[in-house]
């Protein structure tokens, strides 16, 4: 029986955060801010714009308040910040972020590593942040890591994903990015995965980001997509890896998720022409 892919999906460009943050150069803030307005003009809806992070830990989101000043607003886009904890959310509130994201992972020696704390102490750190936006109306988005494999545990158990993923969204979470990490994930794992969680969380309020390590990104995507998931987090120009993961290559490509669409003539409303734009713009700044 063929597999029913959906009419629509939604693509979540996280090139100037998660993707710009792991690229070795800083990229000044004017470039970042260009690069943000091409991506809004190209149709892209939800933009990772920055992270108010300590740039003593990421140098490269340093100034994201500038950015998020400096950046031409177009209705109907979502501009979104990364907060780690509560002053990070002030800061973000304060940038007029449209809404913002906290991360989780699914691995305790990655949480060690990465943050500083166990899995449980992350989510306590969450609770401000969330009763803040509550009260506030602003949206919040979860992160979690190392859905697949960790690069310190190996293979994750999709049960521990499944519940934190349900912690979540019981705390307030409007949606959960499903991430593979280190990009160890294969179709039939993914699958299984996703199998395992759907089980407790619906699919309109998950999403998936996959990086390319293995070149399998594309096609753990069509998993998803045949499962029901219709958002995609991606990267301009397949930008970044992650710092806290040796060996992750970056994000899967937002023009190559824009061509798999395409083939499966699933709607999206993005201008690839502009958006190939976009992509050639940020390339070249990162060579210069």
């Amino acid at each position: 029986m063929a597999k029913i892919f959906p009419s629509r999906a939604r693509i979540v460009e996280v090139g100037p955060r998660d993707g710009l943050q792991n690229e070795k150069q800083p990229i000044d803030i004017d470039t970042r801010v260009q690069l943000i307005n091409k991506l809004a003009d190209a149709g892209l809806s939800y933009i990772e714009v920055g992270s108010f992070v300590s740039p003593k830990w990421v140098p490269q989101m340093a100034g994201s308040d500038q950015v998020f000043a400096g950046i031409e607003r177009k209705q109907g886009v979502h501009y979104i910040a990364l907060t780690p904890n509560l002053r990070g959310y002030e800061q973000a509130v304060l940038a007029r972020a449209s809404e913002v994201a906290i991360f989780t992972t699914a691995s305790e020696a990655f949480a060690q590593k990465n943050t500083n704390c166990s899995i449980a102490e992350n989510l306590e750190r969450f609770t401000p942040i969330i009763a803040q936006a509550k009260a506030q109306g602003m949206p919040v988005r979860g992160y979690i890591s190392c859905i697949a494999g960790c690069p310190y545990e190996g293979d994750i158990p999709p049960e521990a994903v499944a519940q934190l993923a349900v912690k979540l969204i019981d705390m307030g979470c409007y949606e959960i990015s499903l991430g593979d990490t280190i990009g160890s994930g294969t179709p039939e794992q993914i699958s299984a995965i996703l199998k395992v969680i759907l089980q407790q969380v619906p699919a309109d309020k998950l999403a998936v980001h996959f990086h390319d390590t293995n070149g399998r990104a594309l096609e753990n995507i069509r998993v998803a997509l045949q499962s029901g998931i219709t958002v995609i987090d991606s990267a301009i120009g397949g930008l970044g890896g992650c710092p806290y993961a040796e060996g992750a290559s970056g994000n899967v490509a937002t023009e190559s998720v824009i061509g798999l669409l395409d083939e499966l003539n699933i709607a999206h409303g993005i201008n690839l022409p502009k958006l190939l734009q976009a992509s050639a713009f940020i390339t070249q700044a990162l060579k210069s």
